[in-house]
């Protein structure tokens, strides 16, 4: 268990905004400490019983799991049902989900519980990914967007700030971003409108039924502690056939993102993601893109993605 220990702490996700000098040796070994205590029980209860729990196997990452697998053989878990592989564009294929969303609270908890409202009162007008990625993303808008000035299309961008990465001078009637900073939102050269809300204390949207033709997120799907809360409004806001967009890279405020998220790595997040589509209830099953531009030289670049069903 000690190598597990190790392979914890090297999963942390690259930090925005953040050193980990800030944190002591002592308190990030201690989390990946507790967290390895809680698996070696885990483990221990498992040997005695022939089905694996499923909270265990959640959550482990793609490359722990591998070698999991070569001990528990058959056991069937939501890891195992996904048939795992180690592209996270293969990571949402032939998925077969629990009949209960698989997540619990603790696992939505963060590092820094204060106000999120203080820590966005200050604007940031910094980008969060390379240039690289921020081309990646915005070439994919360019390719699955409503073309520019389409007659009563609508977009909303969550958790939006000063620059949504849409492709240059694309307009809509209608685009809407959603943020924690006002400065911020309005410095938007895209938006036409904005509102400021904290989705962590207020998931419910502001806005009627069937409103939006596209929904996006960039870079902040990991910060959300309500995401059915969250994606179940999407789901209402959308648009029947609305597209659903969220991407995400391994840049975050470490202290802000979710214990699942700073845990984890990459193709479990998109389990994660996908999950959040599929339990939320009425989306199309969710699909994942790999945009990285150059892997190993650049951030990457993942979305997943999903429409609202027709019928719904």
């Amino acid at each position: 268990m000690a190598a597990l220990g190790l392979q914890l702490q090297q999963r942390f996700p690259v930090l925005t905004g953040f050193s980990y000098s800030c944190l002591s040796s002592a308190t990030i070994h201690a989390r990946a400490v507790r967290s390895v205590s809680s698996l070696s029980s885990k483990l221990k209860k498992w040997n005695n019983c022939s089905r694996l729990p499923r909270r265990l196997v959640v959550g482990l990452g793609a490359s722990f799991w591998t070698q999991f697998m070569n001990v528990a053989g058959n056991s069937k878990s939501f890891m195992a049902s996904a048939r795992l592989k180690s592209s996270v564009e293969q990571a949402l294929q032939n998925v077969e989900w629990p009949e209960q969303f698989p997540f619990k609270e603790e696992d939505f908890q963060r590092f820094d519980e204060s106000p999120d409202s203080l820590f966005y009162e200050a604007p940031r007008f910094v980008t969060h990914i390379d240039d690289a990625a921020i081309a990646a993303l915005t070439k994919y808008y360019s390719e699955v967007f409503p073309p520019s000035n389409t007659p009563g299309v609508s977009i909303l961008d969550m958790c939006s700030s000063w620059v949504s990465h849409f492709p240059k001078g694309y307009k809509q009637e209608r685009i809407v971003g959603m943020g924690m900073n006002e400065e911020e939102l309005k410095r938007n050269p895209v938006l036409t409108d904005y509102v400021v809300q904290d989705l962590n204390s207020n998931p419910k949207l502001p806005f009627e039924d069937n409103s939006f033709d596209v929904i996006t997120n960039v870079v902040s799907v990991d910060y959300l502690t309500k995401p059915l809360d969250v994606f179940q409004e999407m789901h209402r806001v959308l648009k029947p056939g609305g597209l659903a967009i969220m991407s995400f890279s391994n840049r975050c405020f470490w202290t802000k993102a979710i214990s699942i998220w700073t845990s984890t790595g990459d193709t479990d997040h998109a389990l994660i993601v996908g999950s959040y589509f599929h339990y939320a209830g009425g989306f199309e099953p969710p699909q994942t893109v790999h945009l990285s531009p150059n892997p190993g030289h650049s951030d990457p670049m993942y979305i997943v993605y999903s429409r609202k069903l027709s019928t719904a």
